[in-house]
Parts: structure tokens; C-alpha cells; sequence
């Protein structure tokens, strides 16, 4: 019996029928194979060499396309993979330099000036210059870094601080370090050249370029400088007693600042008393010493002063200029003299026995010396602080406020 027995499509013979069905089954199983197989294939190629093919630039970035069978390191900058999703050939290389601002902090050891030993913290600030990438790919390559930055800045920088001392280099000179350390490094970046000639290439391709115009220098920024503990103490005193001297400095020529003003105020005093003592005259005196007498009595103090015995009735402290000059004095009496004996005739003598009152001490000629703003002052508030009792020549006993 036949393998295929029954027929579709009744109008063709059943032998004829069965033969092109299976020679068109036959047909799309091995194509579907076929294709089945080359998918599979090629997914798993596009697995494997996607990461050699497809190179993601990231911001900031670019890349130097190295070429396997084609002459090694594009040269030409205008060939540079910029920013973005980059596919390259699966056998050849995409190398990736950052073109932002870079910074890189390292120690290095140094000796000053004067044979002190020293450790210094140093930052650099730089950046790569486009057009010069493919150069600096080829003559120093990714790690440029530790090939070309440290060694140059930390020679650069044991050169400067020889010429300064341990002191300078610690506490005073450290922004002049640093600029100088900057402009010996861009010195040296702008002397040394890299270069290829065309017999050192298949292509013919050559140059010759400094390295400052691969990498631009920013700053050098000296971060910290470390001396030895006896050293920064002995720098510290030096210090300290130099701040102590500037401080006697100044208080001298504060003290003869103070002399040159007392010296002015004091011919100002002179010419001020020279000045009063000519208008000051008995009557000016008379009247003020009125005035002060209004005004004792205007007080509302419980204090007590003597008033009297002026011809103008002004207070005895104001007018004793007019009263009768002092008696001279007695002859002290003898052994045969006896002391008169007390009567009701004598008042004045049994009242000298009783304790006065005190009143303020002034000479006894009427300011013969010259007066001063302060003498005057003083004269008038001690008036100022006793108040009269109406009536003349008498006295009460002094009370609290």
C-alpha cells in the first residue's frame, strides 16, 4: 500500500498528488533548519563580540581608534570617536582619554634650605587637550598620569623648596612655593618634546610636539607641609617672641602718643588759666558767691553751714577777704599767769570750747594762685552740697539727710 492512501484535492491522480506534497515538506524543513541554525549562529557571534564591537563613549570623553591590520593609532584628530554609541570592527581597539578637569593629590619628600627634612602634600589640577590625544596615546599612553604628572611636579617641587628654609616653608613663603613649583613645571612641559619621525612609521606619519601643548597645567595647589616636631616647635616660639616684640612696639609708641596728648592738654590748661585769671575779678567772685548762696538756700538738704560776717553778707568761706586781719598771737602765759576765769561777759570764749562745725578748708587770701577749670568745679559743688538756714551768724547741729 502507498504512504499517502487518500488525496486533498480530488481532481489529481492520488500517486501524483502524494509526490509534491513531500517534495515541498521535504523543502521547508530543511530551509526552516537551515534558518533555525543560522539565527542561533549568529546570536550568539553578536554575544560574544558585542563587547568589542560596541563601545559607549561616556560625556566628557573621547576616543583613539587603534587599528589592528591598518597602520596601528589613528593620528588624525579628526578621526577622534566623540561622545555616544560607537561600533568598531571586532579586531580592532577604542582607547578612552577624559578631557574634564583632573586632579590628582600625592606626597612627596623634600629638604629645604637648611637641611630640614620635609613631607609635603601637593595637589594638580590639569586637563588633556583634544588635538593632541592621538600623540599622547601613542608616545605615553593611558597611564600618563604616573609616567608623566607626578615625576615632573614632584621634581619640580624638591628644586623650589631647596631654596627656602624650613621657617619659609612652614609659615611665609608657601603661596610663592606653589606659583614657583607651577611655572617651573610649565617650563619644563614647554622644553621637552615628543616626536616620531617618518621612518618610525609605515605611513609616513610624524611629529613633533612639546608636551605642554598635550596637557594644559592649571595650579599646583600646595595642600600641607610637614616638619619634624622639634623643628615646628622651635618655629612656633620664634614666632611667638617675634609677636611679643611687635607688641612692646606698639605699647611704646602707644605711650608716646599719651605723652604728646598730655603735653597739649596741659599748655591748653596753661593758656586756659592764663586766659580766666585776667577776668576774673573781687566783684566777679562777690557774685557768684551770691549765687551759690541762692541756691544753698533754695536746697531742699538738711545740712548746715555758717553764713556771715562779710560786709555783703556773703557766706564766711566767700567773704572772709573782708574781715579784719588775724590778731598776732600771745605770748604763752607763764607759771605766776593764771587763766581767766569765765563769765556771762565772755560768750565768745566758752563757745570756742564747743566743737564747731567743720566747713570746707580755703585759703585765707581770696585764690591769690591760678585757678583751673577743676579748682573752680570742686569750689562750687562743695557749695553746692550745704544748705543755708535763713538768718545770719547762726548755727544748728549738723542732722542726716
Amino acid at each position: 500500500m502507498s504512504a499517502y492512501s487518500y488525496s486533498i484535492d480530488e481532481r489529481l491522480p492520488p500517486g501524483k498528488s502524494e509526490s509534491f506534497r513531500s517534495r515541498w515538506r521535504r523543502f521547508f524543513m530543511n530551509q526552516l533548519t537551515s534558518l533555525s541554525i543560522f539565527l542561533m549562529v549568529s546570536l550568539l557571534v553578536a554575544i560574544v563580540l558585542y563587547p568589542y564591537m560596541v563601545v559607549n563613549v561616556p560625556s566628557g570623553n573621547v576616543g583613539v581608534l587603534w587599528l589592528r591590520f591598518r597602520g596601528g593609532t589613528v593620528l588624525d584628530p579628526r578621526q577622534l570617536k566623540e561622545e555616544g554609541l560607537r561600533i568598531i570592527s571586532p579586531w580592532n581597539k577604542l582607547f578612552l582619554y577624559d578631557l574634564r578637569l583632573q586632579s590628582t593629590t600625592d606626597t612627596y619628600n623634600a629638604i629645604s634650605k637648611d637641611g630640614v627634612s620635609l613631607t609635603a602634600t601637593i595637589s594638580i589640577r590639569f586637563r588633556l587637550k583634544h588635538d593632541a590625544i592621538p600623540q599622547l596615546h601613542q608616545s605615553i599612553g593611558p597611564d600618563y598620569i604616573a609616567s608623566l604628572v607626578r615625576p615632573e611636579i614632584g621634581s619640580r617641587m624638591r628644586e623650589v623648596i631647596a631654596d627656602y628654609t624650613a621657617e619659609e616653608v612652614y609659615s611665609t613663603k608657601r603661596q610663592e612655593i606653589q606659583d614657583r613649583i607651577r611655572g617651573h613645571a610649565e617650563a619644563m612641559l614647554g622644553g621637552k618634546m615628543m616626536e616620531r619621525t617618518a621612518e618610525e612609521s609605515e605611513t609616513g606619519e610624524h611629529y613633533r610636539i612639546p608636551l605642554n601643548a598635550m596637557l594644559n597645567l592649571i595650579d599646583t595647589l600646595v595642600l600641607g607641609m610637614e616638619l619634624p616636631p622639634t623643628v615646628v616647635n622651635a618655629i612656633n616660639r620664634k614666632i611667638e617672641q617675634y609677636y611679643i616684640s611687635e607688641e612692646y612696639t606698639f605699647r611704646v609708641a602707644r605711650e608716646r602718643k599719651e605723652s604728646e596728648r598730655k603735653k597739649i592738654e596741659a599748655e591748653g590748661i596753661r593758656e586756659f588759666q592764663t586766659i580766666v585769671s585776667q577776668g576774673i575779678s573781687d566783684s566777679y567772685l562777690r557774685w557768684r558767691g551770691i549765687e551759690a548762696t541762692l541756691q544753698l538756700s533754695q536746697s531742699t538738704n538738711s545740712k548746715v553751714v555758717i553764713i556771715g560776717g562779710g560786709k555783703d553778707g556773703v557766706p564766711i568761706i566767700l567773704g572772709n577777704v573782708d574781715s579784719p586781719p588775724p590778731t598776732a598771737e600771745k605770748a604763752p602765759p607763764t607759771e605766776g599767769d593764771k587763766p581767766p576765769r569765765p563769765t556771762a561777759a565772755t560768750p565768745a570764749v566758752a563757745a570756742e570750747k564747743t566743737p564747731p562745725v567743720t566747713t570746707p578748708e580755703v585759703p585765707r587770701a581770696l585764690f591769690p594762685f591760678p585757678l583751673s577749670v577743676s579748682d573752680i568745679e570742686t569750689f562750687f559743688s562743695r557749695l553746692s552740697g550745704i544748705s543755708i538756714p535763713t538768718g545770719s551768724g547762726t548755727a544748728a547741729a549738723p542732722t542726716p539727710k
